[in-house]
């Protein structure tokens, strides 16, 4: 699955995405009070990576975070800026983030890695690394499940992961896991996870 193919999949659902899941108040609260907990702790920019309508970066913002949302569906980007003016919303890739070196303080993912095949996930990893200072946290949201694998998600193939095993992997990547959260499924949304990290000093 590449890039563009993800990126055409969601332009083509914009107006539905942002129906169903385009306000603070469509997100579960639980999930509101775990990113909340973890990306307004600490003063710097925080990057909301796939942010979508700009719905979460809104609640962070409204919080005083100084947030920055970045996607790569225009349609999200234009909805963005019109519903929150006051915001700063930018067309971009995780994959390639234009931000200097070790100059971030928070990132957060928000079940935007979901599209990213497991053996292309350390890449991303390392690319917020990059970005990121040490000691910054990264909250990442998810699919859970008892094994990795795709499924056929509703705009596109995503991937599902076991916390554990998710979690290893930010361990690879230079982060300690601090918290997690884990919600099974209700019969109208598949179970969830996230788990926050800090980034650990450069080696």
């Amino acid at each position: 699955m590449n890039v563009d193919q993800v990126r055409d999949a969601y332009a083509s659902v914009v107006d539905l995405y942002i129906e169903l899941f385009g306000t603070s108040q469509q997100v579960h609260p639980d999930d509101l009070a775990f990113i909340g907990r973890h990306l307004s702790v600490r003063s710097g920019k925080v990057l909301d990576l796939g942010c979508g309508p700009g719905h979460i970066s809104e609640y962070l913002r409204s919080r005083g975070v100084d947030t920055t949302g970045i996607d790569m569906v225009p349609g999200f980007i234009a909805h963005a800026k019109a519903a929150h003016p006051q915001g700063d919303y930018r067309l971009g890739s995780m994959k390639s983030l234009a931000v200097e070196d070790h100059s971030i303080a928070g990132i957060l993912a928000w079940y935007s890695l979901i599209h990213v095949p497991p053996e292309e996930l350390d890449e991303s990893l390392a690319e917020f690394r990059r970005v990121m200072a040490p000691g910054a946290t990264l909250v990442v949201g998810f699919f859970d499940n008892d094994e990795v694998g795709p499924f056929d998600h509703k705009v596109v193939t995503a991937y599902r992961w076991p916390v554990d095993e998710f979690s290893d992997r930010l361990k690879r990547a230079g982060f300690t896991e601090v918290e997690r959260e884990r919600r099974p499924s209700d019969g109208t949304h598949r179970p969830h996870a996230a788990v926050a990290a800090v980034l650990r000093e450069q080696d």
